[in-house]
């Protein structure tokens, strides 16, 4: 019998043919319960996507001894057919892998999912942290790095991507804009805005927040969560390119020494 429900909004992905994953699901195991006669699931399954043997055994161990489920592959080809045959909550994805790289997986998963992503990596310059972010990472984590911090930056990013149990089907509406974060959807007068994965949730952000005042650090921590490499420049850009495509539609009105607030319509 399984033991995962499907992750909302995975498509198929572009795989190529692969050996057994390492999986294992201790957590999975006699916590599952029935409501209504669905299946439902206590734990998060994390895929690792690491080639490196002691690191993904030790990033396994971890994640193990904290209940979750993990699915380990060790190249990009195999990580996108796992994809296919494992429901995941979470990819902890290396950035050197053989074949294809993290960064190229890490695109072809956004094209079809929002699962979340920890990109980790030896790489530790700017200009590489920013690229896997900008492609849609949730997180960045450089080696060496201490595998308690790991698992603490998984539980912070399935915290805040399962947004702390609230409720994520109902609309947010302001004026001629309307977004559902249930189905990743935003449009402007029924028309549909074609936002990247962080100026979605930057607009999520915004619209929550109507009429407050939110400083750049606070949107960096809703929206980027943890220290985002880029900085407040990086909010800044993102309110930018956000305000062009709502055309005007919305005011985000800059504070100046603050921040930025979504004036009510």
């Amino acid at each position: 019998m399984a033991t995962t429900m499907p992750v909302r909004g995975r498509a198929r992905l572009d795989t190529m043919p692969g050996p057994a994953a390492r999986v294992s699901r201790p957590a999975v195991r006699g916590q599952l319960s029935r409501i209504g006669g669905a299946v439902s699931r206590t734990t998060a399954t994390v895929l690792i996507v690491e080639d490196e043997f002691n690191i993904g055994k030790l990033v396994r161990t971890y994640l193990e001894r904290d209940g979750y489920g993990v699915v380990w592959v060790r190249s990009g080809e195999d990580a996108l057919v796992e994809l296919e045959r494992h429901a995941v909550d979470l990819i902890v994805l290396d950035v050197g892998l053989p074949g294809i790289d993290g960064f190229e997986v890490c695109r072809r998963v956004r094209a079809a999912s929002q699962v979340p992503v920890i990109m980790l990596t030896a790489r530790d310059e700017e200009a590489d942290r920013v690229v896997g972010l900008e492609l849609g990472a949730d997180d960045y984590v450089p080696k060496p790095f201490s595998p308690r911090e790991l698992v603490a930056r998984v539980k912070a990013v399935l915290r805040r991507t399962r947004g702390q149990g609230a409720r994520v089907d109902e609309p947010l509406v302001a004026g001629p804009v309307e977004l559902r974060r249930d189905a990743r959807e935003a449009t402007l007068d029924g028309v549909a805005l074609e936002l990247t994965m962080k100026e979605f949730d930057l607009l999520a952000c915004f619209l929550q927040n109507a009429g407050l005042a939110l400083t750049r650090e606070t949107l960096l921590e809703q929206v980027w969560g943890l220290e985002f490499p880029g900085g407040t420049r990086t909010v800044d850009q993102h309110v930018a390119q956000l305000r062009a495509k709502l055309d005007g539609a919305l005011t985000i009105e800059t504070l100046r020494g603050v921040g930025y607030k979504l004036v009510r319509p």
